[in-house]
């Protein structure tokens, strides 16, 4: 969610979305943000007027956020990547049925007949927990993701692979509910401690609490014992594939596959957009940890509880005495917290990318890790929904080349989502930067050494946001991109004003981010070109409606 939300609802204004309505404004647009500021440069047209005039206020707005990138030792990286970025998309959350059998093959057989025309490099898929080892402890079945694996090769697309530990459900955008395995919720009714847990006590379903990763709390192995044998039974299931049709593992390692603490849980409206959210560190291993970290310092009082003011989900970070402007995140008691709570978290992410890494090593697919792009109050000093969701980034620390090194230890791609976010769509009171914060991202991942990739946070369609996408993919300010997952396939993406911006941002992409414009015709057979997508596209629509 980024909020990571996996949903068309959308917190934005989609003006982008009527004001370019062709192939050849979308093309426009993107020319725009190829062009770096000139004294020297003149308009000689109505065009290069346009063009000129929306320069300046891309200058206006970067100049803006200037100081905000200082306080993160942000400097401008002058450049420009001519390298191609490969698009893949993601599937339905619902491509593997609860039976275990893929869902509507025939829909799926033409959705990714279509989406190879357009020049996708791939699609990606969830490999539920809950699907695939239902069943009980090692009982696994893959059967309908090796009928999926096997249409993704005849089409000659890559596939990208989530190991998602995480429940499907509670979040915006989840339309479908896939909660963890049955044998694993009954570990839970016995130990409901098993769980992420807030102040009040409410417990989260979501993802096993990283409390107990090395405790062997689920039938006798431990969280990552568990995890390990899954990845391993997914390796040894599809060894013929790895590396040739499946390229990437993506290692879920938290809520909605992201590393992080499920701090702002939408299920129930316990959680609302902007609200600060909440610390998870009430269930009992969480709280023993808290303590022995204290004892250590000689602080035992520190080791009794989670802050005390820290506020509620839906509150501002000014309406509490820990995150607000000089509040307790900034003492000696708050960097001691805040130094726990995300060192845990980068040690849970340790700990499985390790166990990955041992696992998938030497089959050349590539292994990634998410990290949410939690955006909203990113222009306060104390970023506190970052700080909940376990992200030590304030004005002062820079939380994210931390988790950028510790994957980089391990050879992982960064992916961050947000790409497709502007500053000036937010809303004005949650005191967003999601801009910002990917800059901050993209030189955390280049001084860390380590690969970048993408994907954007809520389903847009229009070109405004594929325009942002090529403007962040490039080397600007940072790293580039080195692939793009674009969210999400579904019925509404194969309509002719959305399916073609897509085809249009594919080539884009395919060039290195530099603008292209379809051909009208193509003798070179790749059905890549204005005619083809007119006269396929309502055939296509129609079969491909996933619905």
């Amino acid at each position: 969610m980024a909020l990571t939300l996996r949903s068309s609802t959308s917190f934005i204004n989609l003006r982008d979305a009527r004001s370019f309505k062709t192939l050849d404004e979308f093309s426009s647009m993107v020319c725009f943000t190829q062009i770096r500021p000139s004294c020297r440069l003149k308009a000689k047209s109505s065009m290069q007027e346009t063009q000129l005039l929306h320069e300046k206020t891309l200058n206006l707005e970067d100049r803006r956020s200037d100081k905000w990138e200082k306080l993160h030792g942000l400097t401008e990286a002058h450049g420009k990547s001519d390298s191609r970025v490969p698009v893949f998309v993601m599937l339905p959350l619902d491509t593997v049925s609860y039976g275990g059998h893929l869902n509507k093959p025939r829909a799926m057989n033409a959705s990714l007949m279509a989406l190879k025309s357009a020049g996708v490099e791939g699609v990606m898929v969830d490999a539920w927990w809950g699907l695939v080892e239902k069943e009980g402890p090692s009982k696994y079945n893959w059967e309908g993701y090796a009928e999926l694996v096997k249409m993704v090769q005849k089409h000659g697309l890559k596939l990208q692979v989530v190991m998602s530990f995480h429940q499907c459900g509670g979040n915006v955008g989840d339309s479908c509910s896939i909660p963890l395995p049955p044998w694993v919720l009954e570990e839970i009714s016995k130990n409901p401690d098993l769980v992420y847990t807030d102040r009040s006590g409410r417990r989260n379903p979501e993802y096993i609490s990283l409390g107990c990763d090395s405790l062997p709390v689920l039938g006798g192995r431990t969280p990552i014992q568990v995890y390990s044998d899954y990845m391993r039974s997914f390796r040894d299931t599809f060894k013929d594939y790895l590396g040739d049709v499946i390229v990437e593992i993506q290692v879920g390692m938290g809520p909605c596959g992201e590393l992080r603490y499920p701090s702002y849980p939408e299920s129930n409206g316990t959680w609302r957009f902007p609200g600060i959210g909440e610390f998870q560190c009430y269930d009992k291993y969480m709280k023993a940890s808290l303590q022995a970290s204290a004892e250590t310092l000689g602080k035992t009082d520190w080791g009794t509880s989670g802050p005390l003011d820290s506020g509620q989900y839906n509150q501002y970070p000014e309406d509490t005495a820990f995150f607000r402007r000089d509040g307790i995140w900034n003492n000696e008691y708050g960097q001691f917290f805040l130094k726990w709570y995300s060192g845990m978290l980068l040690e849970h992410g340790d700990r499985i990318l390790a166990a990955a890494k041992g696992i998938f090593q030497g089959t050349g697919a590539k292994l990634s890790g998410k990290v949410a792009g939690i955006h909203w109050h990113y222009r306060s000093r104390s970023h506190a929904p970052e700080l909940t969701a376990g992200y030590y980034n304030t004005r002062h620390q820079d939380g994210y080349l931390p988790i950028a090194r510790m994957m980089g230890k391990h050879g992982v791609v960064l992916n961050f989502t947000c790409m497709e976010m502007r500053d000036g769509e937010q809303p004005e009171n949650a005191n967003c930067s999601p801009e910002g914060l990917v800059r901050q991202v993209k030189m955390a991942t280049k001084a860390a050494k380590i690969e970048l990739a993408g994907e954007n946070a809520l389903e847009r369609y229009d070109a405004g946001a594929y325009a942002q996408v090529l403007t962040t993919s490039r080397l600007d300010s940072g790293n580039g991109l080195s692939a793009f997952t674009y969210l999400r396939l579904n019925k509404r993406l194969f309509d002719g004003e959305n399916w073609r911006h897509l085809v249009e941002f594919v080539k884009s992409m395919s060039e290195g981010g530099r603008s292209t414009r379809l051909p009208e015709s193509d003798t070179s057979r790749t059905d890549l070109f204005v005619g083809f997508i007119k006269q396929k596209n309502a055939s296509k629509t129609k079969e491909a409606a996933l619905v």
